[in-house]
């Protein structure tokens, strides 16, 4: 199964303040992401982070949450993410689940690769702040009660959503 997810910003001070966490304190909140992450993960599953994981700037302290979440991690870079440079990690993640596909990039896009065919586009970045358009999903956690987000979650919303600005009509 694949997962979604974006700003979790593990270890970040002033999130809380910023985006009204309401958390008394960084361990509280981290332990409470961890919790409800864990709670939907499974060990096999496959979980797309697409930036902002933690303000940590080493990649031994990111280990640190990266130990205690279960699944295989696709890490993608935020604004945060100076931890990653030391891995092979992606600015922009493009992959066919079930026939659909999915560009998953920490920053929303006015158009995406294949958008013009319809594909979807997951972001983070806004902390859910930002209106998508087309078929556009903020999966950051602070729109999700701080879960991640499942590709049936993603499913059920995009075809909710109208198409993309620039689809080509098939005429």
């Amino acid at each position: 199964m694949y997962w979604f997810t974006a700003d979790e910003h593990y270890g970040h001070p002033r999130i809380r303040e910023y985006c009204g966490r309401p958390f008394c304190s960084v361990s509280e909140m981290d332990e409470e992401i961890i919790r409800r992450y864990n709670e939907v993960v499974g060990d096999d599953d496959t979980v797309i982070h697409a930036g902002d994981f933690t303000l940590r700037p080493s990649l031994k302290e990111s280990q640190k949450y990266i130990s205690q979440l279960k699944g295989k991690h696709i890490f993608l870079r935020g604004s945060h993410d100076k931890w990653t440079k030391k891995l092979n990690c992606h600015e922009i993640f493009e992959l066919t689940i079930d026939g659909q596909y999915i560009v998953v990039c920490h920053y929303a896009m006015r158009v995406w690769p294949r958008s013009h065919y319809n594909s979807w586009q997951l972001f983070g970045h806004s902390h859910g702040r930002l209106e998508p358009i087309g078929k556009q999903m903020d999966v950051g956690i602070d729109c999700h009660r701080f879960y991640p987000v499942s590709f049936e979650q993603v499913k059920t919303y995009m075809f909710s959503r109208p198409d993309n600005p620039n689809l080509i009509r098939k005429r």
